[in-house]
Formats: C-alpha cells, sequence, structure tokens
C-alpha cells in the first residue's frame, strides 16, 4: 500500500483528490467495494481493479452507462479469452448477460468479465445484502447477478487489448505490451 501512495500521493499531480483504504483482510472485491461508500456516497461508481491493464482508455464505456436507464443499474465489460474457467464468465443472450459463473469448470461461454465495473448508489445495499461465498469472499460476481435479477446489468466488450497483471508473468508481458504502443516510444529528434 505504501508504495501505491508514494507513487500517486494526493492525485493533484493528476487534477485528482486521491483517498485511500486498505482491506484488512482478502475478502473479495466486493468487500473492498465496500469499503468505498463514504467516498462515493449517492454518485455512480467505477469500479477498475488495479491488476487489470487495459489499451484502450474506457470512455466509451462510462458514456454507454451513463445511457443506459439515465444512469441506473449497473455495467461490466467483457473480453473473450482463451481459458475462461480463470475468471468470471457471462452467459450471453443476443442482447444482455443471463447469468454470470464465478471460476466455472463448465463455462457457459468465453466471455471473462474483467475487472472494469459500474454501478448506481444501490450497490451498497446490494453488497450489505451479499453473503460470504464458499471461498469465503464477499464476490463481485454475487453483486452482478442481483442486478441481472433486477434486469439491470449492460455490458460492454473490451476495446483493444486487456490483461489481467496477478501474477509476475504476465504483469511482465503487460510491460511489454504497453512499451509497443506508439504514444510511449521516445520522441523523434
Amino acid at each position: 500500500m505504501g508504495d501505491v501512495v508514494n507513487l500517486l500521493g494526493s492525485g493533484t499531480e493528476f487534477g485528482l483528490d486521491f483517498s485511500y483504504k486498505v482491506q484488512d483482510e482478502a475478502r473479495g472485491i466486493a468487500d473492498a467495494l465496500r469499503l468505498a461508500e463514504g467516498f462515493a456516497g449517492n454518485a455512480p461508481v467505477f469500479v477498475l481493479l488495479g491488476d487489470n491493464v487495459f489499451e484502450q482508455p474506457a470512455d466509451y464505456f462510462v458514456k454507454n452507462y451513463l445511457e443506459q436507464q439515465g444512469g441506473r443499474g449497473a455495467r461490466v465489460m467483457l473480453t473473450e479469452v482463451a481459458e475462461p474457467s480463470q475468471f468470471g464468465v457471462a452467459a450471453l443472450d443476443e442482447k444482455k448477460v443471463i447469468e454470470i459463473q464465478e471460476k466455472p469448470d463448465r463455462p457457459k461461454s468465453p466471455y471473462a468479465v474483467v475487472g472494469a465495473y459500474l454501478y448506481d448508489e444501490r450497490v451498497w445495499d446490494i453488497i450489505r445484502n451479499t453473503k460470504l461465498s464458499a471461498r469465503g469472499e464477499y464476490e463481485i460476481t454475487s453483486v452482478n447477478n442481483e442486478y441481472i435479477a433486477r434486469g439491470e446489468l449492460e455490458y460492454d466488450f473490451c476495446r483493444g487489448r486487456w490483461m489481467d497483471t496477478g501474477t509476475f508473468e504476465s504483469y511482465l508481458v503487460a510491460n511489454q505490451l504497453m512499451f509497443e504502443r506508439p504514444f510511449l516510444a521516445e520522441p523523434k529528434a
């Protein structure tokens, strides 16, 4: 945590105001999100997992959320993956997500739910009513499935490359991919 704070500071360098909370125990993404309720209040919240790297900005994702039902409900980002059983997996019909399974043995699709989520202010009540999973965590998948049950979860596909950098190997590959990007190349004299 200290490294993150030292790197990002208060956020003023970026024109932002950062506040930090520490999750005392690893009890799932929904539990970590619960800690942000005091920061977000009644505003929509954009959750972006720190170990996810996106090649393209997510501005389209936010725009689409704000246009859905007047900014109500939830929105997730999906991408096709080779090994969906390693992720939360979305089962889709022609227009919507009908179910999300957390790391299923037999995935219903190749579409992983990546670490970008948008929620309205009702997410806090949903989290408070979420039960611990068999893995001993408050799963973000349970939160998303509640929005599905309400008919209020929509999705976008990830644009460009996405990586979950949860391992040293994937972190190295993500860095290599990002250094290939033209805007990161040395300026020509």
